[in-house]
């Protein structure tokens, strides 16, 4: 394996190591959404999103949601991802268009750069560009529901 890929895989058995620990310690009750999405800055939650959503914006982003989001998220942005399910956390749906109608693009930028809840921040780890790319991905996400259709 390159040198590259081992240092992702050795990252995130560490970020894994401290969710499971992080969760398993006496914590107070999370904050409800409301709460912790007036937590972000003002300015940050008005920042328009530079990059347009193409098909490569959405390539890019797809390959650091199959190496960092996928094990909470799922792969369709479910929320069902396997750590997900094995810590019980209660993640939002991202195939549903009304999980994410109130945030803005900044809001959601913010939120993978600094983390939210029990997830991890991206920080620095990321570029700028990668992390809009991210907010791009995670909105294409959302599927229309037909006529008549309900959410289970």
């Amino acid at each position: 394996m390159s040198r590259s890929i081992l240092s992702r895989l050795a990252m995130l058995v560490g970020l894994t190591v401290l969710l499971v620990a992080a969760h398993s310690t006496q914590q107070p009750p999370a904050q409800s959404q409301a709460q912790s999405y007036a937590s972000i800055p003002a300015d940050a939650a008005k920042q328009a999103n530079p990059v347009k959503s193409t098909p490569e914006s959405l390539a890019r982003a797809k390959k650091w949601w199959t190496i960092d989001c996928v094990m909470c998220h799922g792969a369709n942005g479910d929320g069902k991802g396997d750590l997900a399910k094995d810590m019980k956390l209660k993640l939002g749906d991202f195939t549903d268009p009304n999980t994410l109608k109130n945030r803005t693009d900044g809001e959601l930028f913010y939120i993978i750069k600094n983390g939210y809840q029990d997830m991890p921040p991206e920080g620095p780890r990321i570029k700028p560009e990668e992390n809009w790319d991210l907010v791009n991905y995670v909105r294409s996400l959302a599927k229309p529901k037909t006529e008549g259709e309900q959410k289970p």
